[in-house]
């Protein structure tokens, strides 16, 4: 893998009207997520050392949404990754990596609503990054997200456009 760029992993929860979960990140301030009208995206973070990215998947997805209740749907067909800003680089990351390079995963929502909590995540240990969540329609998803990100957001979209089926009407 790259050494400049951040091993993540990227995380679209699907309800059963196969609408994903975004939420708005907290820290208008974090550079690297973060512009005025693009606060919003799916859960992501970093791959800790000697994780396994699925394993970072669930750990991320808990840490930021408290959701644990959900069933594996599919995994993109590859890495993709990002660039930063170049104004951003050496603020973000203490410089260390020029960009992130993700692994993205598809749940299926299985628990009850009141199973989300992002005022406190991992039931109260982690710290939250969201300031409120909503389920939003798969096809809005690339104009929300920061605009260097958009490259990414298309083949997470184009990798699992097919999965936003409603369960509700399948045979």
């Amino acid at each position: 893998m790259n050494q400049d760029y951040r091993p993540c992993v990227g995380v679209m929860v699907l309800n059963k009207a196969g609408q994903v979960l975004i939420g708005r990140r907290k820290n208008k301030r974090q550079v690297e997520h973060v512009a005025p009208n693009f606060e919003w995206q799916m859960p992501q973070g970093g791959i800790d050392e000697g994780e396994q990215p699925y394993a970072a998947a669930l750990r991320e997805l808990y840490e930021e949404t408290n959701i644990s209740s959900v069933e594996l749907l599919a995994e993109s067909p590859e890495w993709y990754s990002y660039d930063l800003p170049v104004d951003n680089v050496r603020k973000v990351w203490r410089g260390r990596y020029k960009g992130q390079i993700q692994r993205w995963f598809a749940f299926r929502f299985t628990g009850p609503v009141s199973e989300i909590d992002i005022d406190h995540p991992a039931g109260g240990a982690a710290k939250p990054e969201f300031d409120a969540y909503r389920w939003e329609n798969i096809d809005r998803l690339v104009d929300l997200i920061i605009p260097f990100k958009r490259p990414v957001y298309e083949k997470v979209v184009a990798d699992f456009a097919h999965l936003t089926k409603d369960e509700s009407v399948s045979g």
